[in-house]
């Protein structure tokens, strides 16, 4: 393979991208990203008002980006948002589910223990991660069954692999996106086309604005237990920047991994292949 025909399976200019959860720390680094690869970036938001350093990130010479109104635990939203995105970019080639998250009422502490955790709040989390998933891949995914191609990236996590303490429902509902990926990734192959491919991502701890001060001191900036808990079974000793989850992104999108479906990639610094010891 020649440099021409390398440069041209990474090629996503022209590529129309759906990412969900587009304004969080870990989506505008991937949508502000693929922008900048050459594609029409659509970021799906219940507030589709965009901030002004967010525009600017956005604004370059090779893709562009719009933000359209959706809940992703509401169908119909969904699919206005998909009439909305085919009259302005036409149809969807790319689905990217980052919405999600965790619940504070649904972690256990102290105060919390796991046998006091509201119905609610559990739901809301399992909801939030695992339903506001499905859905999207529903909805943008019928195109893709329709014209036989696409590409749908989920985004799972190390919770999904090794559940973690304190955070049952999260880690629950992270297993099921790696066992829907899986499903959804032979569904399409066997059902519609081989041309549709799904897979997922299992960010390990990127620092985002809900645990943030989970793992770091909100005045010193030093570590907690939790936090150096974390490091320390991190061999590369440090916790992700959004921007490393970029490239694996770019690759999985691509025609790069075109024979590539039903995975679940580690981005963690090694944290899923220490042992402990």
């Amino acid at each position: 393979m020649n440099l021409e025909e390398l440069t041209h399976i990474y090629d996503l200019t022209g590529r129309v991208i759906v990412v969900s959860g587009g304004t969080g720390v870990l989506g505008s680094e991937i949508a502000c990203s693929l922008v900048g690869l050459g594609a029409h970036v659509v970021i799906l938001d219940r507030n589709p008002a965009l901030s002004e350093t967010m525009r600017e990130r956005l604004h370059c010479d090779a893709g562009d980006a719009i933000s359209v109104y959706a809940n992703v635990l509401e169908r119909e939203t969904l699919e206005k948002a998909e009439e909305v995105i085919r009259a302005e970019f036409g149809p969807v080639d790319t689905l990217i589910n980052v919405a999600g998250g965790n619940n504070a009422e649904a972690t256990t502490n102290p105060d919390n223990t796991f046998f006091d955790i509201p119905e609610q709040a559990f739901r809301s989390v399992l909801d939030l991660n695992t339903l506001g998933t499905v859905l999207p891949c529903q909805v943008f995914g019928r195109g893709m069954a329709e014209r036989k191609a696409g590409v749908i990236l989920n985004i799972s996590s190390m919770a999904a692999m090794r559940p973690l303490t304190r955070i049952p429902a999260y880690s629950g509902a992270k297993a099921a996106i790696s066992n829907f990926t899986q499903w959804l990734a032979v569904h399409m192959a066997q059902e519609y086309s081989p041309n549709i491919r799904v897979n997922a991502l299992a960010p390990g701890f990127f620092i985002g604005k809900q645990n943030r001060f989970l793992l770091t001191d909100e005045k010193t900036g030093d570590l907690t237990p939790r936090g150096r808990q974390i490091i320390d079974h991190t061999p590369m000793k440090r916790f992700g920047n959004p921007e490393d989850l970029v490239g694996t992104v770019a690759w999985l999108i691509s025609d790069a991994s075109k024979f590539i479906t039903g995975i679940v990639v580690p981005v963690d610094g090694g944290f899923s292949a220490f042992g402990g010891v």
